[in-house]
């Protein structure tokens, strides 16, 4: 039997885990709302850890958000992304957790990496300017699993996934990721008979989109290995440019009126796909495609606003 614990089980990726593990035979999951446990004390996460004593650790918690709220709020995305790594890790360690998967984000890679981006080429040059501070807390929190493991023996790991999408998703209007953001803006113009909906930036970048039951199912295949990598991308090795997202969301939704592309906005990175050979080599691949993925997003949106339980 397993003692897992989620951190961050509330949101999109969390709750994407807690779905993949809760019906497991050999497994127990454990979980802390943001006010039973504030990531970011350590005296409150030590005292947890020191209290529940989990087998393993899933670190998926963190502060997210788009391209406005990473500009916009710098340093509370760097401390608090930084005070959840090394709170979460460091108390694993010392209460004796053999086990721990760090989550990142593609954002770690340089803006100019190549493409598609291998591990190989992490701290190689600059970051996107735009996610920085983000990319910055995660970059030390992968390093921190790295080196616990290198100096202690634990099997302290990381996965850096893709841009995700999915239930439970943070839908606010301007702090949200891409996917979320169209989603709503297409559904609230479809209901107001919109003539137009505004995109940001060209449309040219191109990115990758992986539904976040496919990378909690990504994560359960990494705890059962014995040896993992350090450090693995979690994608699904294709990408499509915001344009083509911008029409599928459209279409998904049901929006008939006009997009217009409002270029004075930043387009962010050029490209961002994973290089997954790693992972793929190791036995693992996706299963929901962008199609389906999208469509199963959208009902959930709906089911979400119905039921009041709409993240925003």
């Amino acid at each position: 039997m397993m003692k897992l614990f989620i951190s961050g089980h509330t949101g999109m990726v969390g709750s994407a885990l807690v779905r993949r593990f809760q019906n497991v035979a050999d497994v127990t999951v454990v979980t802390r709302t943001r006010q039973e446990l504030n990531l970011s004390d350590q005296a409150a996460v030590m005292a947890f850890y020191q209290s529940e004593k989990p087998d393993a650790a899933i670190i998926a918690a963190g502060k997210v958000g788009g391209i406005h709220a990473n500009s916009t709020y710098p340093a509370d995305f760097l401390y608090e992304n930084l005070a959840i790594a090394t709170n979460c890790i460091n108390g694993a360690y010392k209460a004796g957790v053999k086990r721990l998967l760090f989550l990142g984000s593609s954002c770690i890679y340089p803006k100019l990496a190549p493409q598609p981006m291998p591990e190989d080429c992490l701290l190689t040059s600059a970051l996107e300017p735009t996610n920085e501070a983000y990319a910055i807390a995660k970059i030390a929190g992968l390093k921190m699993a790295e080196y616990y493991r290198k100096q202690y023996g634990v099997v302290y790991h990381s996965a850096m996934p893709t841009n995700l999408y999915g239930p439970n998703d943070n839908y606010h209007p301007q702090n949200s990721h891409v996917m979320p953001a169209l989603i709503r803006r297409f559904h609230e113009a479809k209901l107001t008979d919109q003539a137009e909906v505004v995109a940001w930036g060209t449309g040219r970048p191109q990115r990758e989109f992986l539904h976040a039951d496919d990378l909690a199912d990504a994560c359960a295949f990494l705890l059962q290995l014995e040896a993992p990598p350090d450090l693995v991308n979690v994608g699904c090795g294709s990408d499509v440019t915001i344009r083509e997202l911008v029409e599928m969301v459209a279409e998904v939704v049901g929006y008939k009126g006009k997009i217009v592309w409002d270029k004075s906005k930043p387009d962010g990175t050029p490209r961002k796909l994973l290089d997954t050979t790693r992972l793929n080599q190791l036995g693992w691949k996706p299963q929901i495609s962008l199609k389906d993925g999208l469509a199963q997003t959208y009902a959930s949106f709906l089911e979400e606003m119905k039921s009041n339980r709409l993240r925003s």
